[in-house]
């Protein structure tokens, strides 16, 4: 706001500084979370977890600050963005699954464009894929055990055509298309609103002016203070 420095190394600033932060948040929350329900044994599978914890972290900041950006008012900035995380939530393939999203709206586009889609499909194929698990129904014919892969194509009906790395790197690939879109908005903003307040200015001026009668003259005797005397 004071002009010390551009648009361009706040963001870079800003996005640098945050980072040694969401790490540590990410990591130790992720430590606890992770070890105490037991869930898929190995470092890899644990250190993918905390990095998807990381990228969704910065994803969340990044669209705050978006919002932000574009919202002048505080507390209207936290309705606006946690009405947007709450609709990407519901429609992320959780709480109902993506084949049973109505598709006009909540499946094309929200369900595509939500981070959570991601962010959730990768946790559950770090977690599920290269395990096998006792089969409920192995008494109705059926195989004595099921594999992870198959829990995630027909329980939670998400994709498996590719890796869970893909979804990492559509996360993070999020991440700086939420940085370039608030730097645009913000640098729009910058060259935008002194136009817009000198053209307020201008219009005040005028409106100033025009509320001025011109072809009024001051008197020529002007009265002093002293009632009794004229100059």
């Amino acid at each position: 706001l004071n002009g010390h420095y551009g648009v361009t190394p706040f963001v870079i600033g800003n996005t640098l500084s945050a980072l040694p932060f969401l790490a540590l948040v990410a990591l130790i929350p992720g430590a606890i979370t992770y070890f105490l329900p037991g869930l898929h044994h190995g470092y890899q599978h644990f250190l993918f977890f905390v990095i998807i914890l990381f990228a969704c972290m910065m994803l969340v900041e990044s669209l705050m600050m978006i919002v932000a950006s574009v919202v002048p008012n505080f507390l209207m900035g936290i309705i606006v963005g946690a009405g947007i995380q709450g609709i990407m939530i519901l429609v992320g393939g959780f709480f109902r699954l993506p084949t049973d999203l109505p598709k006009p709206l909540l499946k094309y586009p929200f369900y595509h464009i939500a981070f959570h889609k991601y962010a959730y499909q990768g946790m559950f194929k770090n977690e599920f894929l290269g395990l096998t698990f006792p089969n409920v129904e192995a008494g109705n014919g059926g195989s004595p055990t099921i594999t992870g892969e198959e829990i995630l194509k027909q329980t939670w009906h998400f994709e498996t055509a590719y890796s869970k790395w893909v979804d990492l790197a559509i996360l993070f690939a999020m991440v700086v298309f939420y940085r370039v879109l608030f730097l645009i908005i913000i640098k729009t903003t910058e060259k935008v609103k002194p136009v817009m307040v000198k053209f307020m200015s201008a219009t005040r001026k005028e409106r100033t002016q025009v509320t001025v009668n011109p072809s009024a003259t001051p008197s020529a005797t002007p009265y002093c203070a002293d009632k009794r005397q004229w100059q």
